[in-house]
């Protein structure tokens, strides 16, 4: 390793050092050790971009929280992405436990050694490929899923009892020795003395460094222990009940040997900050925080899905215009998106999709758009917009524009659930329609949106919590404001109803004193309503020139009102026989985040992330997450009718680290929201999802490896079950790259019964490693009365025979360093080469160093890159970062007072270096 990690590695071990520390008495679990391991990864990789920044960096307090990291990466912003990703990666991380219990490879239990480190080696490649093709939700996922194994190690191992003080650096590298492990036959373990089992371990095991780990098994009946071998240990590990009786695991304080569980859990610890490492070094600074949810300005992306056809001219030109003034406005901003994305559409095609986070190669693809072709009304929006919910971020919101029907209906119930599973919020931007029926718009032609195909989009936006807009082609840019007020990452939702058909009602919204600019959103025609202040003042629609309504605008079906702002609760009296929907938002750092989640009934605890939609008419729970405060705490979880009055309100339970488990006794039939009430010392805040949610009785499950190989068939067993529905059962699977898929049609289900069946996906031979792709399983009972649905996410992954990072070798170093640094200088000269049969090397960056680094390819021979270095010998150090194309990293340290170098994974430790990295990690 490095010398800055083994440092780290060590200041990890020292109780209190950066953090790591917990109270006596307390046990670390997957979930804490991984949230430090992240926060600790994430305040490294700011601290060093600011230092090649050139700008000050303070370290935050301790503990460190996603908010305080943060603020002190300068994107407060950002907090709340940096949570979602964060929670994110623990559950993937629980939800081996849960999915993977009795697979020992994903534990590293009965000595499962090499496929343990293969389940890690072949993450961290896909990894690394789903980062350089910016797909970082695969690549969050699939972190989660390899931190698992790799923390299981110190706990189920007997690597602490050999006396090891750092981390196992070659679990990350698939092209060197794991360690001596112990042969089948070789005994392990003696009896425990009772429940002493403190010196279990055979002496000869220990004084020869053999690696071992515990064998486990449920069925006290059924031993695959070989004779001699260790245990896990353990209440239900029944191969401990057998001889050599006890175990070795050290999850808890409480277990066999619980005395190390301390040691194996802050080794895990900088373990898991010695992968991320290996990450960042492959990915660099910014794509490793773009992969953590940290980035500059906003945490939204600005997402445009766009009708490319004759008649959307006028349309494309305000979206030219609205683009360029968020983008001009945003410069420099915590406003900027972090993320743009545009996918244009018409018939035949859709795409290509543009991802960049460079704002001017976006205003290029918008610039470059034109509008041509369209014979006929229909369009292919909707596989459109399946492409934009699948590569925005979650909790996005986007944008569709539009003047003609959907051509691909067919895909409603596939949009919907993927705007369930990703939060986003989809608005619709439909210009020329009309609401009665179809008229001639001034150049000679007729409306191409009926009020029956309308309705489509209006269902989209209400179940994601957006808007259905229906303007004429010269209001359009008034309408277009919207997308201004929606730039902001701190906007939260207070209210979000609607009602169809039409009926009197009465809302109301708490405006807390954190709000900011709050404002009302009306769609819908002939409504008139009654606002409430909570002074009790009162403004009626028919005459808004009070002093409640600051500014109110009209345009075709959409109204907004700019409110003045008086902390308490709103009343909102609406009179309409015609279908409407209302949405408060409003500015504030305080809002949430939540997942449904099933809480296991296994072996082990935990919960597990639902892919699905929760099970209707019985209990049910979700994880929910405050942001915007470390101090806030929620006092109340409801599920709340999205088109009445019923509401069911969960029991809380906190979980630590921000996290509230909710427990509801049913979850609703019908559609619903979640709305969450909560205190920050005196203030009392209330928020609401966007999203609307539906349960289901039918339950779908699938599961498969996470890894595609191109030209290879791809099997996704799935199955499909119900307590009360039975019949033919109607199946759909789409995937939103058009990959080949083979999928049954129908299954028959007998009530209380399961039914399997099989989706098969297959890679082009041409699909670059990192690509992801999102396959959607639908199940439908018979007659629609009810439908629920599977999303996965995959990684396409091409195979690799180059395991081995670039070499360097120092070819000169000179100084004219003296007694004053600051006049003299030292030059390096190394060759840098990734072996035969390399990838190739791909970069060499600075890590550490002040002075100037050049590379360029040897003459004649581009296997071998050239690199030079100079600096001031105040300066004396430096740390070359060398990757290969397949992403292998080593870290290359040089000094000009020792002519020294070591390369991640060697065990030379210069006393005077080591001293210097280890007063800058204090610092």
């Amino acid at each position: 390793m490095s010398p800055w990690l083994a440092a780290f590695g060590l200041l990890l071990l020292i109780p209190g050092a950066l953090g790591f520390a917990i109270l006596p008495g307390e046990s670390l679990n997957h979930l804490e050790i991984t949230e430090r391991a992240i926060l600790n990864a994430t305040v490294q990789a700011c601290r060093e971009l600011a230092k090649a920044e050139g700008a000050d960096f303070t370290l935050p307090t301790q503990p460190f929280t996603a908010m305080t990291v943060a603020e002190a990466c300068r994107t407060p912003k950002s907090s709340k992405s940096f949570r979602q990703a964060i929670t994110f990666i623990i559950l993937r991380n629980i939800r081996v436990d849960i999915r993977h219990a009795l697979n020992a490879s994903f534990h590293f239990d009965e000595e499962m050694f090499v496929q343990g480190r293969k389940i890690i080696t072949e993450g961290i490649r896909v990894i690394k490929a789903n980062n350089k093709q910016d797909n970082f939700e695969a690549a969050r996922q699939k972190v989660g899923e390899i931190l698992h194994p790799l923390q299981d190690f110190y706990s189920h191992s007997n690597w602490v009892e050999l006396g090891n003080i750092f981390p196992n650096p070659n679990l990350i590298r698939s092209d060197t020795s794991i360690g001596n492990i112990a042969e089948e036959s070789r005994a392990t373990c003696r009896n425990c003395d009772g429940d002493d089992c403190r010196n279990n371990i055979l002496e000869d095991i220990i004084e020869e460094g053999i690696l071992t780990s515990g064998y486990f098994g449920l069925v006290p009946i059924v031993s695959t222990k070989p004779k001699g071998k260790c245990s896990h240990g353990g209440p239900v590990d029944q191969t401990s009940n057998t001889e050599p009786k006890g175990g070795i695991n050290k999850d808890t304080l409480d277990s066999s040997h619980g005395h190390l569980h301390m040691t194996a859990a802050n080794m895990a610890v900088a373990a898991t900050s010695e992968l991320l490492e290996d990450i960042r070094g492959a990915a660099g600074i910014r794509p490793f925080l773009q992969m953590m949810g940290i980035s500059k300005g906003s945490s939204k992306a600005l997402c445009f899905v766009i009708d490319t056809t004759k008649s959307m001219s006028d349309d494309i030109d305000a979206v030219q215009a609205i683009t360029s003034s968020i983008i001009n406005s945003g410069v420099g901003t915590e406003d900027a998106p972090s993320l743009y994305i545009l996918v244009p559409f018409n018939d035949p095609d859709f795409g290509p999709l543009v991802k960049t986070t460079d704002p001017n190669v976006f205003k290029n693809a918008i610039n470059s758009l034109s509008a041509t072709g369209g014979g006929d009304d229909e369009e292919l929006s909707l596989s459109g917009l399946q492409l934009a919910l699948t590569s925005a971020l979650s909790n996005s919101e986007i944008f569709l524009f539009t003047d003609a029907p959907a051509k691909d209906k067919h895909l409603k119930s596939t949009v919907i659930a993927l705007i369930e599973r990703t939060q986003t919020v989809v608005n619709f931007m439909i210009s020329g329609s009309t609401v009665l029926n179809r008229k001639t718009r001034s150049d000679g032609e007729l409306n191409r949106i009926s009020e029956s195909e309308a309705e489509l989009y209006r269902d989209l936006a209400q179940a994601s919590g957006g808007l259905a807009i229906e303007v004429t082609k010269s209001e359009l840019p008034v309408a277009t404001s919207i997308i201004t007020q929606s730039s902001s990452s701190s906007l939260v939702t207070l209210l979000q109803a609607a009602r169809s058909p039409g009926s009197n009602d009465t809302f109301s919204f708490m405006v807390d004193e954190t709000i900011m600019n709050p404002i009302v959103y009306i769609t819908g025609r002939s409504i008139n309503f009654t606002l409430t202040s909570p002074t009790g003042e009162s403004e009626q629609s028919t005459n808004s020139k009070g002093s409640l309504i600051i500014t109110s605008r009209s345009v075709g079906n959409f109204q907004t009102l700019q409110l003045d702002k008086q902390v308490g609760l709103w009343i909102m009296n609406m009179v309409s026989t015609n279908p409407y929907t209302l949405k408060v938002i409003g500015q504030s750092p305080f809002d949430f985040l939540f997942d449904f989640v099933e809480v296991s009934q296994g072996p082990f605890p935990g919960y597990d992330a639902l892919d699905t939609r929760p099970r209707a008419g019985v209990n049910g729970s979700l994880l929910v997450s405050l942001t915007g405060s470390d101090s806030a705490t929620v006092t109340e979880v409801a599920l709340v009718e999205s088109s009445g009055s019923g509401e069911i309100k969960g029991v809380v339970e906190s979980q630590g680290s921000g996290n509230f488990l909710v427990l509801v006794d049913r979850i609703p039939s019908e559609e619903f929201v979640v709305r969450v009430k909560g205190n920050n010392g005196p203030i009392v805040f209330i928020r609401q999802s966007s999203t609307n949610f539906r349960a289901s009785n039918l339950t779908i499950t699938a599961d498969s490896s996470s890894i595609l190989e191109p030209g290879t068939p791809f099997s996704v067993p799935f199955s499909v079950m119900s307590h009360d529905i039975e019949g033919n059962i109607s199946i759909r699977a789409t995937n939103n790259r058009g990959f080949d898929l083979a999928s049954p049609t129908s299954l028959f289900l007998e009530a209380g019964n399961r039914a399997n069946d099989t989706v098969t996906l297959s890679a082009p031979l041409n699909t670059p490693s990192g690509t992801d792709v999102t396959l959607t399983i639908e199940a439908e009972a018979p007659g629609g009365q009810d439908t629920n649905y599977v999303v996965m996410r995959f990684s396409v992954f091409n195979t690799v025979t180059d395991f081995a990072p670039p070499v360097c070798t120092l070819l000169s170093l000179q100084s004219t360093c003296s007694d004053s640094c600051s006049s003299s200088m030292w030059e390096l000269s190394v060759q840098v080469t990734d072996g035969e049969g390399g990838s190739g090397v791909d970069s060499v960056t600075l890590r550490q160093g002040n002075g100037t680094l050049n590379t360029s390819l040897a003459a004649g021979n581009e296997q071998i890159t050239l690199v030079s270095y100079n600096a001031s010998c105040c300066s004396p150090n430096v740390e070359l970062v060398v990757v290969d194309r397949v992403g292998n990293v080593d870290i290359c340290f040089y000094a000009n007072s020792l002519s020294t170098k070591v390369t991640q994974g060697s065990l030379c430790l210069i006393v005077v270096v080591l001293g210097q990295i280890m007063k800058a990690a204090i610092i």
